[in-house]
């Protein structure tokens, strides 16, 4: 199972409040110079990495001279507005050292389920890794109240790995990883190696949130790599305190526990897009479009010979024959009013008759499931 680690590509690297903020106490500078040190080191090997990072209220926290996390909303968000300006400020000075760029995204979970800032979301992010940047995450405190409230960087994380089809998603901890039962209050509780993400066990070992700082706890670990599992990546959740934990992992060291996800990406992303989504309207393709699609290749533009529907970029939406047949479905990258105007054309002619240009695919192939075959 290790070597599903080594052999990962595309890495999301969550890290928590109390391991940013040094319980609270302000920003964990040397550790965050080291997580930069390490990330520096897999990008080198080839590898990306997009960085979650909490801890923008805990520093704001320490910056307004607060002991304990408030409850009131504006509280909470007039701290995260503090403390994210020193945390972007300090990963990126950090990462500079390295000779790396790096990015800050400030992101909601209503950002990931519409559909339409998915996409967008999406193309930047891999826009960023491809060009070596180092995207930098957390989610927006300052203007939602219900992620405030309900939220917590775990799940996030875990959002982010499917939204980039990570190949493992490592969450960086103040614990060494998943017991058998609360080490702090047994003490025959044992470590838990390696696992399937979907075991249902391992959501009754899981405890609360472990201190005053943090948002989550063990069991929004296990919840995330679940979550992550859906979309076929894998999940370390490993103590942020070991010394070269990143690239340790990265080599195979059994660190920490990895729960290892049983569907593999592609399948798992196109049964959530055949059985789980509404579909917002048909685009109709001529007989080459529809031989290139049951030979497994995108859907370009050229090949639309009329639209149905009403529907916005990321809407799901059916790819038919013109006798009506369903043979594919997907995630749009135009709108209903855009697909109009560049149906029929080559992919070239799509800035010219738009005046920009999103992507040269209707439907990437990757968001895309076929529903028959020849």
């Amino acid at each position: 199972m290790r070597k599903r680690l080594t052999d990962s590509r595309r890495l999301v690297v969550k890290v928590g409040s109390a391991l940013v903020t040094n319980n609270g106490t302000g920003l964990a500078l040397a550790a965050m110079a080291e997580w930069a040190r390490q990330i520096a080191a897999l990008l080198a090997d080839g590898r990306q990495v997009v960085l979650v990072s909490s801890g923008a209220i805990a520093a704001g926290m320490q910056r307004l001279g607060w002991q304990q996390r408030p409850h009131a909303v504006h509280e909470l968000q007039a701290a995260a507005a503090v403390g994210q300006m020193s945390l972007a400020q300090t990963y990126e000075t950090r990462f500079a050292e390295f000779g790396l760029k790096t990015a800050q995204i400030l992101l909601t979970h209503a950002d990931l389920a519409d559909r339409t800032r998915y996409l967008n979301a999406r193309s930047t992010l891999l826009t960023l890794l491809e060009l070596g940047v180092v995207p930098i995450i957390n989610e927006n405190d300052t203007v939602v109240t219900d992620e405030i409230k309900f939220g917590d960087n775990d799940t996030l994380a875990a959002l982010v790995a499917n939204l980039v089809e990570a190949d493992a998603l490592v969450i960086l901890t103040d614990q060494k990883g998943l017991y058998s039962a609360d080490p702090r209050q047994d003490p025959t509780a044992t470590l838990i190696g390696e696992g399937l993400a979907d075991d249902p066990r391992y959501e009754t070992m899981a405890g609360g949130a472990g201190t005053g700082i943090s948002k989550g706890g063990m069991i929004t670990k296990i919840r995330a790599a679940q979550r992550a599992a859906r979309s076929g990546t894998d999940t370390v959740i490993a103590s942020g305190h070991e010394p070269d934990v990143l690239l340790r992992l990265q080599q195979g060291e059994k660190l920490g526990t990895l729960l290892v996800a049983t569907a593999s990406p592609l399948a798992a992303r196109k049964q959530w897009l055949a059985d789980h989504l509404q579909l917002a309207g048909s685009v109709y393709l001529d007989a080459g479009a529809s031989h290139a699609l049951r030979s497994g290749k995108s859907l370009l533009p050229v090949g639309v010979t009329q639209v149905s529907g009403e529907f916005v970029r990321g809407a799901v939406v059916a790819c038919r024959t013109a006798d009506e047949q369903e043979i594919a479905r997907g995630l749009i990258n135009y709108s209903s009013a855009e697909t109009r105007r560049i149906a029929g054309h080559a992919s070239q002619e799509i800035a010219t008759l738009l005046g920009y240009q999103d992507e040269t695919e209707l439907i990437h192939r990757d968001n895309m499931v076929l529903l028959q075959r020849p």
